[in-house]
This record gives structure tokens, sequence and C-alpha cells, in this order.
């Protein structure tokens, strides 16, 4: 399951754990080891403004 992208094809989503209510995600992106990944709710909350 993709994204598709203009002009780039199926974009690669990583199955994430949230490391603040637990919640199974998506990301599109690949986690790095040692860094909370969050959620689309928690990450509005983390977020800086």
């Amino acid at each position: 399951m993709g994204y598709e992208r203009r002009g780039f094809g199926p974009r690669t989503m990583y199955k994430i754990r949230c490391s603040d209510c637990g919640a199974e995600a998506e990301v599109p992106f690949k986690p790095t080891e040692g860094r909370p990944v969050y959620c689309r709710e928690c990450y509005q909350k983390h977020r800086k403004y």
C-alpha cells in the first residue's frame, strides 16, 4: 500500500507504534533508532508552532 506521488511512483510506508499513546500507525519515512515517532494525533500535540 502506498501513496502515488507526482512523478515518483508509490511511496513506501513504515508501520510504527506511537511513542506517546502506543497506537499502531504508518509513516512515510524510515524511523530512526532511538528517536520517538508519533501517530498523527500525537504529532499534532508535539508539533512546535
